[in-house]
């Protein structure tokens, strides 16, 4: 069941969110060698149940969650773009999460909650929408190529010190 996160999501879509992580970046997924020290940085600013609090009752954001037994597989974060590229505006959208356990992959979700958040930024925000995607996920890449978009930019995502080889992709 796909649904919108509710407040009381917060503590189960912060420990989904930093598995999610852990298991696409680190040794069971693409293997970033992250200092220590810089990953754990990250993984306290950014999954704390008090971030994803915040971020759940953000009136600019939108998050969906998708569930099996009560418990929380995947997700999808969208808001308003924060990407570095000189043809970003004000209201432009921007897709700011989608993952899923890798318990969950295969079952669909990723293809509901791309066309559910694509469909969300079309009716409520003007312009094209964005999304920023590391450099070595190819696959990624080439799911959002096929969603119409295209790469249009680079930047460097912060994780901690480290710092993130990503692509700015455009769709509009």
């Amino acid at each position: 069941m796909i649904r919108a996160a509710r407040p009381e999501d917060a503590p189960a879509l912060a420990a989904l969110k930093l598995e999610t992580f852990r298991q696409t970046f680190l040794t069971d997924g693409f293997a970033i060698p992250y200092p220590p020290a810089d990953l754990a940085i990250f993984e306290r600013d950014s999954y704390d149940p008090a971030v994803v609090a915040r971020e759940i009752a953000d009136p600019g954001r939108a998050t969906w969650v998708a569930e099996r037994d009560g418990t929380l597989i995947a997700y999808a974060q969208v808001g308003p773009s924060k990407l570095p590229h000189p043809d970003v505006r004000e209201g432009h959208g921007e897709l700011y999460q989608l993952y899923a356990l890798k318990s969950a992959q295969g079952l669909g979700l990723g293809g509901q909650l791309l066309d559910l958040t694509l469909n969300h930024l079309g009716e409520t925000r003007p312009g094209p929408i964005w999304l920023g995607v590391w450099s070595g996920n190819l696959k990624a890449q080439a799911v959002y190529a096929k969603r119409g978009f295209s790469k249009v930019g680079e930047y460097e995502f912060p994780v901690g010190a480290w710092r993130d080889h990503e692509f700015i992709f455009r769709r509009g």
